[in-house]
């Protein structure tokens, strides 16, 4: 089967998890490739948005087998600031063209993966219209994403709101990370679609079990992995993480993320009793990223709303338990490696973070990770749906 990957971003501004899913599918015997239009702001990652390429190229993947190569045809857009309309409009024209253009050079998908209804899911539905071709979406944004783009209730752009909604509707059926997702936009979109829960994957041979040294007397130490940087500090909920941590003693908290050396957050730390034990590190590398996780005890995230966080199956696949909010979905809840508080309440979050402290890491919970996301398992679920 042939198949076309859209993602609507790819790293640096996310988007690990087309990258994976198209290594799955080829690693399960699929021809894959991906079309990519990365829209560059000028406030995020400014510099790279003064100097990136401006022409069209192609990059060579390998699958997690090495049995077929993935073809990655891609460009940068650079959107105009606060106009998503002209933004959106020129997307889909990009995206129309590079598609000719890849059917020219390797022929016509058999369907196609759009990740993310507003941009990337727009664009394969003008395709599908034009062209016949079946369309899948899987969509990772949250409804708090969407409220913080547009208004809560949505005040602005409601021509977006409605393309959203057509781009779900006309799919063949809308891939969701999680259950609660389907509710989580149903009073946004509607749900006149047919859905299905497949996880993310997550690369569990690269964040895996790893046996850590005994505490001892050394401080416990917490993690958390979140960007700070604009909406992201209250989506993520650092105000409740850090009055929650002012309260713990004998404990070290390990700050990664975006911004997460900026202004901000940097005061926000200074102004607390034991801010000597929180050390903020910026943004790290996958390999950074593994690194911390290997030398800390338990991941925290005080999240206010998530799909299926990243970075909490990361943490578990490499055998620490993790604290978070009811906002995570029920599939992630591992009995005995997962502790939550409610949303905005930093008294029961400092609970959870003594309560997780009498569990080890372990290989238990390592497997439990695998064996909902690994390659493997998420490129079978994919494979039979397409099929």
């Amino acid at each position: 089967m042939h198949i076309l990957e859209i993602p609507s971003f790819l790293p640096p501004y996310g988007g690990y998890f087309c990258i994976e899913q198209a290594k799955a599918l080829a690693a399960c015997g699929h021809e894959v490739g991906i079309l990519h239009c990365q829209q560059l702001g000028a406030t995020v990652y400014p510099w790279h948005f003064l100097t990136a390429r401006y022409n069209r190229w192609e990059e060579q993947l390998h699958p997690f087998n090495d049995k077929r190569t993935i073809t990655l045809y891609r460009t940068n857009m650079r959107g105009i600031p606060r106009n998503i309309l002209y933004n959106q409009r020129r997307y889909c024209k990009i995206i129309a063209e590079m598609f000719e253009e890849y059917v020219s050079r390797y022929g016509c998908p058999d369907v196609i993966h759009a990740h993310c209804a507003q941009w990337a899911g727009t664009a394969a539905m003008r395709i599908s219209e034009k062209k016949n071709i079946p369309y899948f979406v899987t969509e990772h944004l949250s409804s708090g994403i969407f409220h913080d783009n547009y208004g809560n209730p949505w005040s602005h752009d409601l021509w977006a709101k409605e393309l959203i909604r057509m781009a779900l509707e006309k799919a063949k059926c809308v891939i969701t990370v999680s259950d609660e997702s389907v509710l989580d936009l149903a009073p946004l979109f509607g749900n006149n679609f047919k859905t299905v829960t497949i996880s993310n994957i997550i690369d569990v041979d690269f964040f895996k079990y790893k046996e850590r040294t005994e505490r001892n007397n050394r401080p416990f130490r917490f993690c958390c992995l979140a960007n700070a940087n604009g909406r992201f500090y209250e989506l993520k909920g650092y105000d409740t993480l850090l009055k929650a941590f002012s309260k713990c003693k004998n404990a070290e908290l390990h700050i990664a993320g975006r911004e997460t050396m900026g202004k901000k957050l940097k005061n926000a730390v200074c102004s607390l009793p034991n801010s000597k034990n929180i050390f903020l590190y910026g943004e790290l590398s996958k390999e950074g990223v593994r690194a911390l996780l290997w030398r800390c005890d338990a991941l925290v995230l005080a999240t206010c709303s998530e799909m299926q966080p990243l970075v909490i199956m990361e943490a578990m696949s490499t055998g620490i338990p993790v604290v978070s909010t009811t906002a995570i979905p029920m599939a992630l809840r591992i009995p005995g490696a997962f502790f939550t508080s409610p949303v905005n309440n930093p008294d029961a979050f400092h609970e959870a973070m003594i309560a997780v402290q009498a569990v080890k890491p372990s290989e238990v919970i390592s497997n439990a990770i695998r064996n909902m996301a690994s390659p493997e398992i998420v490129g079978r679920k994919l494979e039979k749906l397409f099929m």
